[in-house]
């Protein structure tokens, strides 16, 4: 059923859209809701056919301008050829046991990471881009070499949707291993809570960025993991080891805060000093606000 202009919000809620029951139907709903909702905000114009549009440059020829597009927006837009659209992506997931927890969103960090995959592996096999797809843990559990074909995109997902978090985060070493691989430049995806050595995971970043990648991280993180209010005393229970601990959060709660506040400054400061888009995902968030990110780097890349 076709996304109305009334109803659109709803399908950016990650709680709504999580009662949907194929991922296929949650990302097909997501990227609907995203586009009518571009056309609600102040980025109407912005151009959401950009697999066949790009901003007017100076000395492009006047015989390609889209005269539709302009007076729909008032902006010059000329229309683009294939070959100066396509690009190859590489969807990059963190499926080890630390994605596998909820706490203050009603899904858990990878479910939300693979509505999130899955949405714009969905956006970006529509307009014709090469997409892969790797899940890693503490190893690469699968590697789908990127295509460009709409018939591709049920293997993409089906891939996705069949996995569940297991094995240990080795963020550092699988992006490592993943760089190496990387033969031809294009965008690189990768959705991770990234709790692993962030020294570590920041050199393996680079890579990817020396080999004149274009790269968008997306830190997907549980807002309680950000604050730590837990409010009461508490079990924790390492997802990856099993170990336990009896605490009483506000003891530590300062402490833990500035900890996890250095963190993600240096993850951030560290990525956009290297020119690697950073984007720190709360899994309470909508998705349009990831989904933009990625439609103004690709953007930029043509």
């Amino acid at each position: 059923m076709p996304v109305t202009s009334k109803d659109y919000r709803t399908f950016l809620d990650p709680s709504i859209v999580f009662k949907l029951k194929s991922l296929e139907l949650r990302a097909k709903s997501v990227v609907e809701g995203f586009i009518v909702g571009l056309h609600k905000s102040p980025y109407h114009g912005f151009s959401v056919e950009f697999s066949e549009h790009r901003p007017y440059m100076q000395g492009d020829p006047i015989k390609n301008l889209d005269w539709k597009v302009y007076a729909k927006s008032e902006k010059y837009f000329v229309k683009q050829f294939e070959d100066e659209t396509n690009l190859i992506a590489h969807v990059i997931v963190d499926v080890s046991r630390s994605m596998d927890f909820k706490h203050t969103g009603k899904i858990t960090k990878f479910e939300y990471a693979a509505t999130l995959a899955a949405s714009m592996i969905y956006l970006m096999i529509n307009q014709h881009d090469a997409v892969g797809l790797t899940l890693y843990s503490d190893k690469i559990e699968s590697y789908i070499p990127p295509k460009a074909s709409r018939v591709y995109l049920r293997k993409l997902l089906v891939e996705l949707a069949s996995a569940e978090p297991r094995g240990k985060t080795y963020t550092a070493d699988s992006l490592n291993k993943i760089a190496e691989n990387v033969k031809k430049r294009g965008l690189i995806i990768i959705f991770s809570d990234f709790f692993d050595d962030i020294e570590k995971v920041l050199t393996a970043l680079k890579k990817f960025h020396y080999k004149k990648n274009e790269i968008i991280v997306f830190q997907i993180l549980d807002p309680i993991e950000i604050n730590f209010a837990f409010g009461k005393d508490a079990v924790f229970i390492d997802k990856e080891t099993g170990e336990e601990m009896t605490t009483q959060p506000f003891q530590i709660q300062k402490a833990y805060a500035d900890t996890m506040k250095d963190f993600l400054h240096k993850i951030k400061s560290e990525c956009l000093q290297n020119g690697i888009d950073y984007n720190l995902i709360e899994t309470t968030s909508t998705f349009d606000r990831a989904l933009f990110n990625y439609f103004k780097k690709r953007r930029q890349m043509f």
